[in-house]
This record gives structure tokens, C-alpha cells and sequence, in this order.
């Protein structure tokens, strides 16, 4: 997932986040990646909201990986089911647990490592029969250190070493006395022959020493025999637990590593079984103004409808602020909606859903939605907007991007278009690029009469017949909303036009 070789780490929601998956209707477009595996679902959703601390160098390293997965889709699914079988197989056995005595840990220890060394015999199988067809980076230093650490000799060389820390034989120690006659500095010592001990009596090589018997019966002196066992095997069985841990920990990793990959091939499939068309983004700088797009989709609109999405086009370079007006149920909102999946999912490292997609690296997502009334607020609804908005703000630095659908639009229209005029016209100031759906005639009329070099002014395309075409085009605001054709729509005519 990154170039530098860093760990991926569980993500953890932020405040602001929870408003963004709402609003965006992130659900279901992890829903598409990751089906009924709760895994694969919050490798997508992490990955998407952790996008705003990626940079180009990130996204272009991700996009070559997704591109060797989507060219060779089966080899990816095979070694993400190698990785979750070495985790189902440490938790169907009895390795998860803290034993209590040394004894039980290497027993533990050994029998995991015994499970894991198949499935890395497996891997290794993989990587050599298909890992030469892959070109990205990330592919292809995996395959080679899979292929170089874990070669032949080497695995038949951790299966014997296995065996013997079975100790089929018994156990053999050294030690000396130490103060008081008590035993010290105990050490395992490796057999001198794997041979079974019935055959060096038979050849009269078996070892000459003192030696005594504990009587079968005698717990006490059983008990005292384990307790020395495990003085002696303390080191040997933390060594092999730490191995243990550390084979488990690399399939561990590779699932998450592989979890994004797998819940994008699972997207890609679903879009494309849709005819919704994908690009591979061209990411720019933090600081670059780039913004462009053509045949852009709301994704989510495509996997909820499983219908053709009119496409938008997207022409704001060099914009801080676009304000979107037009006619009700025109497409603004699933408009916004396609921005503001289509820099996650870019900045994930993904395709998106469009021709053609350039845009600069923003420095988070971040929306204010008008919300629906809610009987247990405590407070009125513009005082409840407000205060969505202080927590937005706060969270809000140079570089960000805020997506706004009918802010304000719970007072009055004066009051309303004033508390719009600073947020809009203050934020971009700060670094912040404001995309802003609304309603406020007044508001929307005047900054356009202003003729501001950093606006882009967008409206909802209504035909003469009062036909909406669910495109934003450039355009200036009007002074109707269309209520009326609306009204009529919905109540003059059977069987109203969807929201769209």
C-alpha cells in the first residue's frame, strides 16, 4: 500500500467522518467492495478515508498495483484465500492462547508454525508459477522476497528443526549447580542421534550415565520432573513463539495488505457487469489548481439503480468555489456526490467512475448536509446546522475539500444568504476549494454579480418543455427554483420521475 514499505494500520473513524459517509453515501460503495466480508469492508472504508494523507507518489504506486490486479485477477484472489487460511488455521488449533507453562507454549509454537509452514510452502508454489507475469513494484519486490527467503532448502530445513523441537525422544538438558546446590543456567541441548533410543541399545551405543526412574505413581517427583523441563525450555519455547508470531504477522499483513486490492477487483466487476465506465485518474499536487473531468458518474447512484447515470463534465481549474444552482431533482446532489467520491476513491489510489479524471490532492473530504428534522434534537435546526458546521471548520486546513448541499437553507433567505456569503467567500482564502449546492437565489445571484476570477458557477440543465436532463452545465443563477413544474410532477402526473 505504500511505497516506502510502511505498515498499514486498522483506520480509526474521526469526528467529521461519520457526516462524510452519510452524505456521500459511502455504504454503498463499500457494500459493493465488500459484500458480506466484514474484512474486506473496512479495508475499502479505510482506505477511502485515509486517503487525505496520501500524496502522488502514493496514489500512482497504488495505481500500478490495481492495475497488475485487475490484469491478473484469479493470482490476487488466490493469495489473499492463502493469507486468510493461515488465519483461519491459528484459529481453528490451540495457538492463540498464553500458555501458562514454557512446555505448553512450545508445544503450541511448534504445532502453529507446523500450519503456517504449509501455507508458506503454498505461497512460495504460487509466486513461482505466477509471479513473473506481474509488473508493478509493490507485486514484484513481494514475489522476489517470497521466492528468495523462502526457498526450498530453507523451508525442508524449518521442518526438521520442527521436528525435533517435538522432541520425540525426550527432552535433554545441561545444567550446574549454583549456590545451595540449586540448578542454574539450564540449556537444551540437541540430541547427539535422532535414532531411536530401543536401537542404540540394541547396539550398544546407548548413553552411559547415573540416571534414576520416577515411579508412575509418584506425582510429586512428576510435577518436580516438568518443572525442570521447563526452566530449560523458557528460552526455546519464547524463541519459537517469537517466530511463530512474527510468520503469523506476515500473513496477517498480506491480508491487509491484499484486503484493498480484492474489494476493488469486486467493484470493478460490479461497474463494469453496469457499463459504467472507469479511468485511472491523473493525481496532481497539493498546490496544483488541476480539476478536471469528463463522463463523470455518481458511482453509488450506478450501484443503487444498476441503471445508465447521466455523465457530467468538469472544467474548474484554477477554481476555489463553485456554486451549483437549478431546478429541483435536477442532479445536483448526485453532481456533488460524484466529486466527492471520485477524489476518495482517486486519492485511495483507485479508479473512479468517469472518461477522464485530473484533480489536485486534497487535504481531507469534508461535507455539510442539510439534515431532515429530527424530533430529538435539542436544539433548533439552523442552531443544529451551526454547530455541524463549527466542528466542520475546525477540521478544515489549506488544501481541503468541503461539499455543502442546501446549507442554510433552514432560516430565512436573508439570514441565510448572509451566513453563506462568509463561509463561502472566507473559506477559500484559507486554501480551503468550496463546492456549494444551493437554493439561496439571493445569495447565489449576487457573488455571481460580483464576477469573483476564483468562482465557477454551474446550473441544473432544464429544457424549455420543463424536461431535466440531470446535467450541470456552466451557467448563471436563476431566480426559480421551478416549484411549480415540480408540484405538477409530483402531483399532476402518475408515477413521478425518481431521485436522481
Amino acid at each position: 500500500m505504500f511505497p516506502d514499505g510502511r505498515a498499514l494500520v486498522p483506520y480509526v473513524l474521526r469526528r467529521h467522518d461519520l457526516a462524510l459517509i452519510q452524505d456521500l453515501g459511502l455504504d454503498t460503495l463499500v457494500a459493493a467492495m465488500g459484500g458480506d466480508d466484514e474484512f474486506l469492508r473496512e479495508a475499502a472504508r479505510g482506505a477511502l478515508l485515509a486517503g487525505d494523507a496520501a500524496d502522488v507518489a502514493t496514489i500512482r504506486f497504488r495505481q500500478e498495483v490495481m492495475r497488475d490486479a485487475l490484469a491478473h485477477p484469479d493470482v490476487v484472489r488466490a493469495l489473499y484465500a492463502l493469507a486468510v487460511e493461515a488465519f483461519e488455521r491459528s484459529r481453528r488449533g490451540c495457538f492463540s492462547y498464553i500458555a501458562r507453562s514454557p512446555g505448553s507454549t512450545l508445544w503450541g509454537s511448534v504445532s502453529l508454525l507446523g500450519e503456517l509452514l504449509d501455507v508458506l510452502r503454498q505461497t512460495r508454489a504460487l509466486a513461482l508459477r505466477d509471479g513473473g507475469g506481474f509488473s508493478a513494484r509493490g507485486f514484484r519486490e513481494m514475489f522476489d522476497t517470497i521466492r528468495d527467503e523462502l526457498d526450498a532448502p530453507y523451508l525442508d530445513n524449518v521442518a526438521q528443526h520442527l521436528r525435533r523441537l517435538k522432541f520425540p525422544h525426550g527432552t535433554l538438558l545441561s545444567a550446574r549447580l549454583g549456590p545451595r546446590n540449586e540448578g542454574q543456567d539450564y540449556v537444551v541441548r540437541a540430541p547427539t542421534d535422532d535414532r531411536p533410543r530401543w536401537l542404540q541399545r540394541l547396539t550398544g551405543s546407548a548413553m552411559r550415565g547415573f540416571s534414576f526412574r520416577i515411579d508412575e505413581r509418584d506425582e510429586a517427583g512428576a510435577r518436580a520432573l516438568s518443572e525442570l523441563r521447563d526452566r530449560g525450555l523458557r528460552e526455546v519455547a519464547s524463541a519459537v513463539g517469537q517466530a511463530a508470531s512474527h510468520v503469523l504477522g506476515f500473513f496477517h499483513a498480506l491480508r491487509r495488505e491484499l484486503a484493498f486490492y480484492v474489494a476493488a477487483l469486486n467493484l470493478h466487476e460490479r461497474v463494469s457487469t453496469l457499463g459504467c465506465p472507469t479511468c485511472f485518474p491523473d493525481p496532481a499536487p497539493a498546490a496544483d489548481a488541476t480539476w478536471t473531468g469528463r463522463g463523470l458518474r455518481d458511482i453509488g447512484l450506478v450501484l443503487r439503480t444498476a441503471v445508465p447515470v447521466v455523465p457530467n463534465d468538469l472544467d474548474a481549474s484554477g477554481r476555489r468555489l463553485l456554486v451549483v444552482t437549478g431546478a429541483n431533482q435536477g442532479g445536483k446532489s448526485s453532481f456533488l456526490r460524484a466529486i466527492g467520491l471520485a477524489q476518495l476513491m482517486m486519492q485511495a489510489g483507485m479508479f473512479v467512475a468517469a472518461e477522464r479524471y485530473a484533480a489536485a490532492v486534497r487535504r481531507g473530504v469534508f461535507t455539510h448536509y442539510r439534515r431532515e428534522e429530527d424530533a430529538t434534537m435539542t436544539m433548533g435546526k439552523f442552531d443544529e446546522e451551526l454547530d455541524r458546521l463549527s466542528t466542520v471548520v475546525e477540521a478544515l486546513g489549506p488544501g481541503a475539500l468541503l461539499l455543502m448541499n442546501e446549507s442554510f437553507a433552514t432560516t430565512n433567505e436573508r439570514e441565510g444568504a448572509e451566513v453563506a456569503r462568509q463561509v463561502v467567500t472566507t473559506l477559500p482564502t484559507r486554501g480551503v476549494t468550496v463546492v456549494f449546492v444551493t437554493h439561496l437565489a439571493e445569495f447565489s445571484r449576487t457573488l455571481f454579480d460580483e464576477r469573483r476570477d476564483d468562482t465557477l458557477f454551474l446550473r441544473a440543465e432544464r429544457l424549455a418543455d420543463g424536461t431535466r436532463t440531470f446535467r450541470v452545465v456552466p451557467g448563471a443563477p436563476l431566480e426559480t427554483s421551478y416549484g411549480p413544474d415540480l408540484y405538477e410532477e409530483i402531483f399532476g402526473q402518475a408515477g413521478g420521475r425518481p431521485d436522481r
